[in-house]
């Protein structure tokens, strides 16, 4: 069965506009759902544990880690492992 064409694969450019929405925005107000306990909270509420290589984010709640963001040369790396999901605040001028 052939597929339509507007459900054909695209490349990673084709959610540029959306991963800049997604991540142009003020982070300490993301909501962050911890994926050992449930815990979920804006990010400004957890812990963390920063130093000159980056920092640690732990849920407030059972201590588990949510997020690592290191500085590397090449660029900053951001692992959300321990987040069972991390939630954009949405401008409330933005009409959706």
């Amino acid at each position: 069965m052939d597929r339509p064409a507007h459900d054909a694969p695209l490349d990673g450019n084709a959610v540029a506009g959306l991963l800049g929405e997604a991540f142009a925005f003020e982070t300490t107000l993301a909501l962050v759902r911890c994926a050992t306990c449930g815990r979920t909270d804006v990010v400004a509420r957890a812990r963390a544990h920063v130093s000159a290589m980056g920092a640690i984010v732990r849920c407030d709640g059972c201590d588990a880690v949510l997020l690592v963001v290191v500085e590397r040369p090449d660029g900053t790396l951001v692992s959300t492992r321990g987040a069972a999901w991390l939630r954009a605040p949405r401008p409330a001028d933005r009409p959706y």
